[in-house]
């Protein structure tokens, strides 16, 4: 999974990235600072790993892993190469969904590059420039289609009628996330790789006095009442003390978070609503050897979970094991949650769940 961060320049999207992968990019008060993206690995954190390696004490513990990729600021005139437009636009169609950090904070010290903070403006600015670059990318497959039509290509008329209602939402505004399309037209669309219809995520980044209650803060509210209208998630975060837990050990920040009256810090926040967006869930391979996590989308099948760990599990798959976490955890061992009957044997049409704790048994 890849999460793109973007955002105006000197709204925090930097700073925020250094805090939570402390992959140590550059963050200046100046636009551009940030040219080629810069990428962080983030081990997923989940609590159900510690509890399984409690029951089953491994040689190696491997947690799911998050790319966040820092993408360079934007400015309006994106779509038509301005500022580092293109590289930002080719570096986007890259990745799965987007964080749009958007400034909700006052700081007479950090310059805004429209020289005032007004988040509504700001995502309105990106998502226009999107939209305008996917709208380029449309009209040019229009122009394609429209020719294998006079050739009675049968797919054509529908790729077409797909197109056009694509490009009325472009047209007026709207993103092309917003379409509601059938599967058969998602598929016909799919290597259009259209920016705004991916995922989007808005995070508010507010100042260190504000996250712990940021109801207050009427920024927050126009972003929120922003992203209703489009379906997307707001989280609320401050990139400002996501850098100071960076540098503290894990019993400090727990500590840290408590004094501000936190109960979790904005890594994990944005980690459970990048998976939320995304429709992913985690199942685990628990065995001596090793305990780890994988992640799948809502809905896979048995056989394609297996590929994720090796194609010939796939290729080859005969039947899962499976035990639920919480069975395994009550049960204590694997030895007790088969002799009470919570250990199953699954075949290929078995969809995952959350929290499955798996044995795939295949045969190449």
């Amino acid at each position: 999974m890849e999460i793109g961060i973007v955002g105006l320049p000197n709204v925090g999207k930097s700073t925020l990235f250094n805090a939570i992968t402390k992959a140590g990019a550059e963050a200046a008060n100046y636009p551009f600072c940030t040219i080629e993206p810069n990428v962080g690995i983030v081990a997923v954190p989940d609590a159900r790993l510690d509890k399984l390696v409690e029951i089953i004490p491994p040689q190696k513990v491997t947690p799911t892993v998050i790319r966040f990729v820092d993408i360079a600021g934007l400015v309006q005139g994106a779509s038509k190469g301005e500022g580092l437009g293109n590289k930002f636009l080719a570096h986007i169609r890259e990745v799965d969904a987007i964080a749009q950090v958007v400034r909700c904070f006052e700081d007479e010290n950090i310059t805004h590059v429209a020289g005032k903070v007004n988040p509504l403006s700001d995502m309105e600015v990106i998502n226009t420039e999107l939209a305008l670059a996917d709208l380029e990318t449309v009209e040019r497959r229009m122009e394609r289609t429209r020719k294998l039509l006079k050739s009675n290509d049968k797919k054509a008329q529908l790729e077409l009628n797909t197109l056009e209602k694509i490009y009325a939402a472009l047209s007026g505004g709207n993103a092309a996330r917003t379409v509601d399309l059938g599967e058969d037209e998602k598929v016909l669309v799919r290597d259009l790789n259209l920016l705004s219809i991916k995922p989007i995520l808005y995070v508010a980044n507010v100042g260190e006095d504000e996250v712990a209650d940021p109801d207050n803060n009427l920024l927050v509210q126009r972003i929120r009442e922003y992203a209703a209208r489009e379906q997307a998630e707001v989280i609320v975060v401050s990139a400002r003390v996501e850098s100071e837990i960076a540098e503290l050990e894990e019993a400090e920040a727990r500590e840290f978070l408590a004094d501000l009256g936190l109960a979790e810090s904005g890594l994990h926040k944005l980690i459970r609503a990048s998976y939320h967006l995304l429709g992913l869930i985690t199942f685990f391979t628990a065995g001596e050897p090793e305990v780890r996590a994988w992640t799948i989308t809502r809905g896979t099948k048995a056989p394609q979970a297996a590929g994720k760990i090796h194609t010939d599990f796939e290729r080859g798959f005969i039947r899962a094991e499976v035990v639920s976490y919480e069975d395994l955890i009550n049960a204590g061992s694997y030895a007790v949650a088969r002799e009470r009957g919570q250990l199953r044997l699954e075949g290929k049409d078995y969809v995952m769940q959350d929290g499955d704790v798996v044995h795939f048994r295949f045969n190449v």
